[in-house]
């Protein structure tokens, strides 16, 4: 009997779309970069059958990148009320050595466009600040923060705008540090050469996740869906319950 009514509560729902909208840290991999792993990709796994995961989020693209090779506006396009946009950038508009760089200025106004444009559609923004990179001080083994002054931002439009936030960059500081400076790496696309065939060389990467990294950090977005009570917690995947 339960079984029954969890089938028809599912059925009768209206079926959404959650945009994933961001960068490298978050996007599908070809199979030639695996065992590089956005966290995006195991988070499309947790919601029932009324949920569609679309991940948009593309390797090396800043806020203004996204919108002028109009990454956005297929978005949108698409975009119906209902709908949730989990937003992350900061990776890739931080660095001013990249051709994606966005100044601070400019980063807060794309994210604020995100925002607008998603309300005007009647569809839900949550705001995601930049997920931390493996970056530990190799004299004291304190870990760095990457991302203070682009997540602080985000937290500003957030708060500006009335938005839900999740804070990966601090979480994400939280978990690297419980795993610490040798055991955090076991999180990241690192491999000795001669491993996996992708790599022959290996690889040393502390930005990209593994597969393990990307589900851990995909969790504490998941976790968040659920402190923040967004309606999202009532499409998350329930246990097959066996007769």
């Amino acid at each position: 009997m339960v079984g029954m009514f969890l089938t028809f509560s599912v059925l009768g729902m209206k079926k959404i779309k959650i945009y994933l909208v961001g960068d490298s840290t978050m996007a599908k991999k070809e199979i030639s970069a695996y065992p590089e792993t956005g966290w995006g990709m195991p988070f499309a796994y947790f919601f029932d059958s009324t949920v569609v995961v679309d991940n948009r989020a593309q390797n090396g693209r800043s806020t203004r990148t996204f919108i002028e090779e109009n990454r956005w506006k297929s978005v949108l396009d698409s975009l119906s009320s209902q709908d949730y946009v989990f937003i992350q950038f900061g990776h890739n508009d931080e660095v001013k050595t990249k051709k994606s760089y966005t100044t601070e200025g400019d980063f807060k106004s794309n994210l604020t466009r995100f925002v607008l444009d998603a309300k005007i559609k009647k569809a839900y923004p949550i705001l995601i600040t930049p997920v931390s990179r493996r970056s530990f001080d190799s004299t004291t083994g304190v870990l760095k923060g990457t991302h203070d002054t682009y997540s602080a931002i985000v937290r500003e439009v957030a708060k500006e705008q009335s938005v839900p936030l999740i804070d990966l960059d601090v979480q994400s500081q939280d978990l690297l540090r419980k795993f610490g400076p040798e055991y955090s790496k076991l999180l990241f696309n690192q491999l000795e050469p001669n491993v996996h065939p992708n790599y022959p060389e290996g690889k040393k990467d502390n930005t990209h996740f593994n597969e393990l990294g990307a589900r851990l950090m995909a969790e504490i977005v998941l976790s968040n869906i659920k402190v923040l009570k967004l309606d999202l917690v009532e499409r998350i995947a329930k246990p097959v319950l066996k007769k």
